[in-house]
């Protein structure tokens, strides 16, 4: 078998990553060797592949969905945005340059198409099926000229195309009839036909518009999935939680002490790897939002400044709204505060930077003994080490060179008073680390808070991707979407007009 399957969108964040890792778990269950793939991703959630290959974190994910080692071949193509108008480029795992959006699209992008189909090829060889998610909506017909992630994969691979809307938001009926009659007449014949994410209520009430789409597009709907609530996947495109929220899994177990733990995590420009609190608000009892006041850390026993793509920006954006101020009597008054990778270099002292924002000398917050280089070149590792007696994984992304002159070790940063610092990613996923961890900002923070001794961030992970496959399983016909993936798109499928203009 060689089969395949592009799950594109109506529009950005209708559900693409989600289907896609549904599915991909659906047929790992069911004994097929499948892959993931995206072949040109925009976010600044990335992880890293064992051999030091950066991708985003929604393949990895899908990977792990697969059952699989995410690999550079599932994401060739990265976009990540350092502002509005450019983007680092990672291609096969390592960063190439920057590129502004006309630049990019004005001829760039249109050459890896050989590229990222020769890695689809390569997948293809590998897996019995591979599993492709698109960007977007196909029907950008301002970029097709030059697209290689929806319908320029699907024409260059000869892939069946299922499109993914989002009923919650409405209008899906026009979404999709709308999506079909703007594309060309060659993209049309892989449009297969359509699911439904997110209904809530009786499906019977539905079927009446189903048919009619079927009877217009001359396409059949291939299944229905209800909305359901605290899937917690990673994330691609950007931060899915206003900003006063809370993170999708807090609040749902009541603590097994008698306190909560309030974490809350300032939501800097360019925010990067925010997944990384995810494994916090999976702990019973520990309560994360995202703020973007000084106010709002009053009560926080905990402060995350996370990662971000543009340290300099970040840090002067704190310093503005007077959150710099408020971290750093924070950290004078010995309550806790956690700074990852960007969030570890705004703490430090100095910052010499001639390769993100080229502004040269920077005085960070000084909280920590640390001065901070950017090197041209990236560092993407995958580290393993201890701290507070436990084992620990991690992984580094940042271009950030620090240089400790004190405090105590800590995961390859350092630790001063009730202030941590540390460029690994991922740690907190570590289980018997995050208990020790929690342990010490309690106690800090006087909390009579106990971490629950038997979360496993991993299995629940497996439990929230497995719920995604229950979802594909149960609402999606699967015997249609097997002949899909295996045979490719039904043949004389009818031409919607207008069509892609000329």
């Amino acid at each position: 078998m060689n089969g395949g399957l592009l799950v594109a969108g109506t529009t950005s964040d209708a559900g693409k990553s989600v289907v896609t890792a549904g599915i991909c778990r659906w047929l790992a269950r069911q004994g097929v060797k499948v892959a993931p793939f995206k072949a040109q991703n925009m976010s600044l959630n990335s992880f890293v592949t064992r051999e030091g290959a950066e991708i985003g974190r929604a393949q990895a994910m899908q990977a792990q969905a697969c059952r699989i080692e995410p690999t550079a071949l599932m994401n060739p193509v990265l976009l990540k945005p350092g502002g509005e108008q450019s983007s680092q480029v990672v291609l096969l795992g390592k960063p190439v340059g920057e590129l502004s959006a006309r630049g990019y699209h004005g001829g760039r992008q249109q050459r890896l198409l050989g590229t990222v189909l020769d890695c689809l090829a390569e997948l293809r060889g590998t897996y019995d099926a591979v599993i492709c998610e698109g960007a977007g909506s196909p029907a950008e017909i301002n970029l097709r000229r030059t697209d290689i992630v929806n319908m320029g994969i699907a024409r260059g691979a000869r892939l069946p195309v299922l499109v993914v809307g989002d009923i919650d938001r409405g209008g899906v009926f026009a979404s999709f009839f709308g999506t079909v009659a703007l594309l060309s007449p060659e993209d049309q014949e892989l449009v297969a036909g359509f699911l439904v994410n997110k209904f809530r209520g009786d499906v019977g009430l539905l079927e009446p518009g189903l048919e009619m789409l079927h009877g217009l597009t001359g396409r059949r709907t291939y299944g229905v999935l209800p909305f359901r609530h605290g899937l917690g996947i990673d994330e691609e495109d950007g931060l899915r939680v206003s900003l006063r929220g809370t993170v999708r899994e807090s609040a749902v177990t009541p603590p097994v002490g008698e306190d909560v733990l309030r974490v809350a995590v300032c939501a800097i420009p360019l925010m990067s790897n925010f997944t990384d609190v995810d494994a916090l608000a999976a702990e019973p009892g520990v309560v994360v939002r995202f703020v973007d006041r000084p106010e709002e850390l009053a009560d926080a026993d905990l402060v995350v400044i996370p990662g971000t793509r543009g340290t300099v920006r970040a840090l002067q954006w704190l310093r503005e709204r007077g959150l710099a101020d408020a971290l750093v009597r924070r950290a004078a008054e010995r309550r806790p505060l956690l700074g990852i990778c960007g969030g570890f270099q705004i703490l430090g002292e100095h910052i010499e930077d001639e390769v993100e924002s080229r502004q040269g000398h920077v005085d960070g917050l000084g909280i920590l003994p640390v001065r901070v280089r950017f090197a041209r070149e990236k560092t993407l590792t995958r580290p393993s080490g201890q701290a507070l007696g436990e084992h620990v994984d991690g992984y580094e992304i940042h271009h950030g060179v620090a240089t400790v002159e004190g405090g105590e070790p800590f995961l390859d940063g350092c630790r001063a008073g009730q202030t941590w610092g540390t460029h690994w990613h991922g740690s907190l996923e570590s289980d018997g680390f995050r208990r020790a961890f929690l342990r010490e900002v309690a106690a800090a923070a006087g909390r009579r808070f106990v971490p629950a001794p038997d979360t496993s961030f991993a299995a629940l992970r497996e439990e929230q991707l497995d719920r995604l496959g229950d979802l594909i399983e149960q609402h999606a016909d699967t015997d249609a979407l097997w002949r899909l993936i295996e045979s490719g798109a039904p043949q004389g499928l009818p031409f919607i007009p207008p069509g892609a203009p000329a």
